[in-house]
């Protein structure tokens, strides 16, 4: 059978935009030949849907689209994901052909941990179903289905299946892909029968779909995959014949084949499109993609995917970033170019009298090798206005013996944090005055490792549209500086962007100076904080294992540290809940993934 799945970018609401990405991907799966085209999960309307799918007339919308594709798909058989109003509501795929909607199969897993709320919008599906596409069986699954040994998907193995087709929508994390494709090698030699994960691909608000839609055969082997990141039409035979000959030199599936009292529902046959044998195109020679390498080069790709949908899919123009000459800010001005060109991308340089002349050389220095436009606006003048005006109120006479707080001491005239926040207020002032002007979206250049212990300023540097890095732990926020600057990175950048890269675009002293933010004289990140080779150890324990306490220090981390840490992040999750959406790009990111109350008194 030669087979065709269409990994599509489909954007949640654009029902009608889907529906041609859709028809389209159709058209082009018959001019190869193929019999049968697969799309993701939900393709109609996009994932994740969300409250959208609470209402009806949304549902309706959906519906109708389903329709009017059944009717123009035309000489092939179509497998499309759609929400499917019935009963109750059901994450479905219909199986199109012969101008109507010939079945339809309903998710029976519905993941509701991590960033998925499945289970708030759909009713499970009963079971396994198989379908007769002319003299093959074909067994159906969405998503989770697969992942789950067992049924649904060894029901339809069992009930004469050789070829288990899987259409999802599945979040990526780091490695994900590696993952789920030694996953589909398992699931392919535990049921004697080939595996054809179609996935999507793009940006979604707060998550990033991969694609890397993959085709193994019966024994494990992938005989098709997908490139990772990017739109595709992935066709490939597959021999299912192969799949049969080896379940019958297999008894040991006969009993359970006898057995099976919950063997998949066997769905009205689909006649198979018999192509003329001589207008055939030639068999694809086998597309098996390299999965990108290092891991630094993935995580770029994603980064850069997120962002650009992001900007595209919400209707922005231009985006704008302040740049100080730290590692943060230089990575997101990188991404921020090579997601959508120099020229649709600002720099802000906005130095302080703590700002040093070598910091503000090399904020000039990347945005000029990388082409952007730059907006200089020296904050000294307003800070003083602003220290001016609160004089009083900021001296331990103005407070005239009032506390601050419940019991709190009088404040007194010495510098604090009041002083180091006040300069980040005024340069998120800054960048949100000029998106009021001229409608660009603001990008946050906060890390995972400053997001999690609150080493962020609410409306400073915390304010933004959308914090690209905000789930890039700080040591990875250097080695993805120090992978594009390499010659593979800029590769890779020009290969995305389609046009030639900037070459090595951070200067080497952003990369080898100490981390600071430079709101008072010689500070230093470490002043503050662990190292961050030992803060990130104990936050990928802490945020993403829920490690305890004794478990971290059993793992030979500092004691002091870990105490510290834990109190830092517990204590942060208010300004967290104020954080602009950023990528997620880690197996735990904040927001949809960790859900911690506010007030919240438990230290265990």
């Amino acid at each position: 059978m030669r087979l065709a799945l269409h990994q599509m970018n489909a954007t949640v609401g654009d029902i009608a935009g889907n529906a041609e990405l859709i028809r389209d991907g159709a058209r082009r799966a018959r001019d190869a030949g193929a019999g049968l085209v697969l799309f993701p999960e939900l393709a109609v309307t996009g994932y994740p849907p969300e409250d959208l799918l609470l209402k009806e007339h949304f549902l309706a919308d959906a519906a109708s689209a389903l329709q009017q594709l059944a009717r123009d798909i035309s000489g092939i058989v179509a497998v499309v994901g759609f929400p499917e109003r019935a009963e109750d509501v059901y994450n479905s795929a219909a199986v199109l052909a012969g101008g109507s909607v010939q079945a339809v199969y309903r998710k029976v897993y519905l993941p509701n941990y991590g960033v998925f709320d499945e289970q708030r919008y759909f009713q499970a599906g009963r079971g396994g179903a198989v379908i007769d596409v002319g003299a093959e069986r074909i067994g159906l699954s969405v998503c989770e289905d697969i992942w789950e040994p067992g049924p649904p998907a060894s029901d339809e193995a069992l009930a004469g299946a050789t070829l288990i087709v899987n259409i999802s929508a599945s979040p990526y994390h780091a490695g994900k892909g590696a993952e789920r494709e030694r996953m589909f090698a398992q699931r392919a030699r535990d049921n004697l029968a080939c595996v054809a994960f179609c996935a999507l691909v793009g940006g979604q608000d707060e998550l990033v779909f991969d694609g890397h839609s993959v085709v193994v055969d019966h024994t494990g082997q992938t005989i098709a995959r997908g490139r990772q990141f990017t739109e595709e039409l992935l066709v490939c035979d597959v021999d299912l014949d192969a799949a049969a000959a080896a379940r019958l030199r297999d008894a040991g599936h006969r009993p359970a084949a006898r057995r099976a009292e919950r063997q998949a529902v066997v769905l009205p046959p689909v006649p198979a499109v018999q192509p003329d044998e001589e207008a055939l195109p030639a068999a694809p020679a086998r597309p098996i993609a390299e999965p990108l390498a290092p891991i630094e080069a993935e995580v770029y790709a994603a980064l850069t995917l997120g962002l650009h949908d992001y900007v595209e899919k919400n209707g922005f123009e231009q985006v704008i970033l302040g740049v100080s000459g730290g590692i943060d800010s230089a990575l997101v001005a990188c991404l921020a170019v090579d997601a959508l060109g120099a020229d649709r991308a600002n720099a802000a340089v906005m130095p302080s009298l703590y700002s040093s002349s070598e910091t503000q050389e090399d904020a000039r220095r990347l945005a000029r090798g990388l082409g952007v436009s730059v907006h200089e606006m020296p904050i000294e003048i307003i800070l003083a206005a602003y220290l001016e005006t609160l004089r009083d109120e900021l001296s331990e006479a103005g407070q005239s013996g009032r506390a601050v707080g419940a019991g709190g001491p009088a404040a007194d005239s010495r510098e604090d944090l009041t002083e180091e926040n006040l300069q980040a207020r005024i340069r998120g002032n800054l960048l949100m005055a000029l998106s009021n002007k001229f409608g660009w979206l603001v990008l946050a250049t906060g890390n995972k490792s400053e997001m999690s212990v609150g080493y962020t300023t609410l409306y400073g540097d915390l304010a933004g549209g959308f914090a690209v890095i905000k789930d890039v732990p700080k040591t990875l926020v250097y080695r993805l500086c120090r992978w594009r600057n390499s010659p593979a990175g800029t590769s890779a950048a020009s290969a995305a962007g389609g046009a030639p890269a900037v070459e090595s675009p951070i200067p080497d002293s952003i990369l080898e100076r100490a981390p600071s933010a430079e709101l008072r004289p010689d500070q230093r990140d470490e002043d503050s904080l662990p190292p961050y080779e030992v803060l990130d150890s104990i936050l990928q324990g802490y945020i993403e294992f829920d490690q305890s306490r004794e478990q971290l220090i059993a793992q030979g981390l500092p004691e002091h540290y870990v105490d510290l840490t834990i109190r830092l992040v517990d204590r942060a999750e208010y300004k967290r809940r104020q954080a602009p959406p950023g990528i997620k790009i880690t197996t735990r990111a904040f927001g949809r993934d960790r859900r911690m109350p506010i007030t919240n008194r438990y230290r265990g």
